[in-house]
């Protein structure tokens, strides 16, 4: 799994860091989302879908 974060896109509403923290991290000025591991182990991967879906902007894209 490859992850990709469209920084214009969050919104900020921090789902992804709430389901996936060892994913997903926030910028502390604006809660934009940061990408922590673009290549999470196997392990994460449902976890990650999750946020995927739950993401309100969109701004999470999953290839793999």
């Amino acid at each position: 799994m490859r992850i990709t974060v469209d920084e214009d896109k969050c919104c900020g509403a921090g789902q992804c860091v709430l389901l996936a923290p060892e994913v997903f991290d926030q910028r502390d000025d604006d809660g934009v989302v940061l990408l922590l591991d673009a290549a999470p182990p196997e392990r994460l991967h449902a976890t990650v879908r999750e946020a995927a879906d739950v993401c309100p902007a969109a701004a999470i894209e999953l290839s793999e």
